[in-house]
């Protein structure tokens, strides 16, 4: 290409430029290229060395721990999502899907309805004997009945 070929092409382009672009011959090129194939050389040998395949290793690895993560999180939502629709505590789902843990939190709900205690007629009230002065002068042992007089001196 010739000097009036570039400025004809880009005539707002500086002469020192246009100097620059002429002055580029083959010899240039040439090293250029050398220089570039240079470059492709150390790549591979970077991608085939022993420290390279260390470190992505340690990626997978770390991948793999932060895919766990995520996975266990997302199963911790899913599970406080149905514990607080249900009203049941998250602590006790432990399905793996939202049905599952449905299901779980169902059955907890229709376990803690259940009663477990019979019911009784008299509400499971102790009921003690009424205590009269004459149930009292009626006991026979002596010493015995000096203690209840003494425990309900009020009757007296």
């Amino acid at each position: 290409m010739k000097r009036a070929d570039i400025t004809e092409l880009f005539p707002e382009a500086p002469k020192e430029a246009v100097d620059k672009l002429m002055g580029i011959n083959g010899a240039d090129v040439n090293a250029a290229k050398a220089e570039l194939e240079d470059l492709r050389a150390q790549l591979i040998d970077a991608k085939n060395s022993p420290e390279l395949q260390e470190v992505q290793q340690q990626l997978a690895q770390l991948q793999t721990e932060l895919d766990g993560m995520r996975n266990a999180e997302a199963k911790r939502l899913m599970r406080e999502k149905i514990a607080g629709e249900k009203q049941v505590p998250a602590n006790l789902l432990t399905g793996e899907t939202e049905e599952a843990c449905a299901q779980q939190a169902d059955a907890i709900l229709a376990f803690a309805q259940t009663k477990t205690y019979p019911a009784v007629r008299d509400g499971g009230e102790v009921k003690t004997p009424e205590i009269t002065k004459e149930a009292i002068l009626a006991i026979p042992n002596q010493k015995e009945r000096l203690k209840a007089i003494r425990e309900h001196i009020d009757l007296f």
